[in-house]
């Protein structure tokens, strides 16, 4: 007697369906195995049947027949999340559930050896997967429920054992229907409101985030680099329902989305420059998203970039251009989107203090030339760049507080659509580009010559310098012959 039951395995975002089929057939002497796995790697093998055959013996049936299982195609990563519908084939082949109660429906779980049901990474993907292929029933566990609620015109049903997965394919028990959250947009504690005067800084987070161009900070410790990349995901439009769930699908793949199910707010992260290639563009077997794509929809900042590896830099290349990161593993091929808005920040030498009025900076002049010229190779990346001045903390407690991140994402957000309704931008220069967004922060249908003359500054890297009377030179602290600023 056969039965089959069926699944998906996760590549990338991309599910691809996978048929279980059990036969059921005498046991032929001590030898015998009472479980074979086939279809999968040898190591996913072992590990399943364990699981499989102490899961059925928790719920009292034992193999008195030998049975053998066929995973197709073969070689597909499907890993623990097989395990669920693995048992179920082997249960309706022995008749313990009717065979016809698995039809049109796709069932992912793992077990535990008790018969739990364990929550599994991916299952938003999944199930955008099977409405795409038309499927109308799912079942999934229990701890997958907010995100399987997530997707809208399929019938998902959320398991903790395998036990209520029977009862309710006998129909018994139903199994109680997803549920998650509503969609509301998260309040964070981070706000443009907290950074007092640096006007500069503020007009450059504004631009960035309202033509999604490149920034690079470059300033002292302590000039508030970091400080002012963690606003800039506040500033951007918020996130609406269809880029939610392109998100939340992707860190659902990566295994750390939140238990309210959709990732509301726009990803911010950091990963710390001894970031490995992989932690950046992605990896592993089966293939999880990197940094890269993580932050795909938000921000990707890169702090202290020049201590990231060159080899980290060079990796990310292709996914910047592309907007799409390829992770390959052997003949397996796995791609995650990777569109976020990358800020970065660097001092000006290897101690910090080149320019600073205390003099304290002993980098040689070769230190500070090599030390740039590791972020030059990437400093290609950025439209913007801006100098930050070292910051004067009394006259920083002096200032009112500015705009709030509300109002500023406001303009952003305007000129944005402003942006969205003349269509696909013709190809154009960073200064071009520059400016055009400042015409369209400033509601003007035209770029003006005061467009362009701020947009030099941003784009030459001028921004936040001042000019010495004496001896012309432009610069954040002070300059050779100590006058400015």
């Amino acid at each position: 007697m056969s039965a089959a039951a069926h699944t998906l395995a996760l590549s990338g975002l991309d599910a691809i369906p996978v048929q279980v089929e059990a036969y059921l057939h005498p046991l032929h002497g001590d030898a015998f195995e009472p479980l074979v796995v086939t279809g999968l790697s040898e190591t996913e093998s072992r590990e399943t049947k364990v699981r499989v055959r102490s899961a059925l013996q928790a719920l009292g049936v034992d193999l008195v027949r030998g049975v053998t299982v066929t995973v197709t195609p073969a070689g597909q990563r499907a890993g623990g999340a097989a395990d669920l519908t693995i048992a179920v084939a082997v249960l309706a082949a022995m008749g313990a559930i009717p065979a016809a109660s698995l039809e049109g429906t796709w069932i992912v779980g793992e077990l535990s050896l008790t018969g739990a049901v364990r929550p599994v990474r991916g299952v938003l993907p999944v199930l955008l997967a099977a409405r795409k292929a038309g499927v109308k029933r799912v079942i999934v566990p229990a701890g997958n429920a907010a995100e399987a609620a997530a997707v809208d015109g399929i019938d998902a049903r959320v398991a903790a054992t395998l036990e209520a997965v029977v009862e309710h394919l006998r129909g018994t028990q139903a199994l109680p229907v997803a549920q998650g959250m509503a969609f509301v947009p998260p309040v964070t504690s981070a706000d443009m409101a907290d950074v007092r005067g640096q006007p500069v800084a503020r007009r450059a987070l504004e631009i960035a985030a309202a033509g999604g161009h490149g920034l690079l900070l470059v300033g002292a410790p302590g000039a508030g680099k970091t400080m002012l990349a963690r606003r800039l995901s506040t500033i951007l439009p918020e996130l609406t329902r269809d880029e939610s769930v392109e998100v939340s699908a992707v860190h659902s793949v990566a295994g750390i989305l939140p238990d309210a199910g959709l990732v509301t707010a726009r990803p911010f992260r950091a990963p710390h420059h001894t970031v490995s290639d992989a932690g950046l563009v992605g990896g592993g077997n089966p293939a999880r998203p990197g940094e890269v794509s993580l932050a795909s929809g938000g921000v990707l900042f890169l702090d202290e970039l020049a201590e990231f590896r060159r080899s980290a830099l060079d990796a990310l290349r292709e996914p910047l251009d592309t907007g799409t990161a390829t992770v390959r593993r052997g003949d397996v091929q796995a791609s995650f989107p990777a569109r976020p808005l990358v800020v970065a920040a660097t001092n000006p030498c290897p101690c910090g203090y080149a320019g600073d009025p205390s003099g304290r900076c002993r980098c040689g002049a070769e230190r500070v030339q090599a030390y740039r010229a590791r972020v030059a190779a990437f400093a290609g990346r950025f439209d913007l760049q801006i100098t930050l001045p070292p910051v004067d903390f009394a006259a920083l407690r002096a200032e009112p507080a500015g705009e709030s991140s509300a109002t500023v994402r406001a303009r952003v957000t305007a000129a944005r659509e402003r942006a969205g309704r003349r269509g696909a931008p013709a190809p154009a220069t960073a200064l071009e580009r520059v400016a055009r967004t400042i015409a369209d922060l400033d509601g003007s249908e035209d770029v003006l010559a005061c467009h362009t003359s701020e947009a030099r500054l941003f784009v030459g890297g001028e921004a936040g310098r001042v000019q010495c009377p004496l001896c012309g030179q432009r610069v954040a602290g002070v300059c050779g012959c100590g006058v400015a600023p």
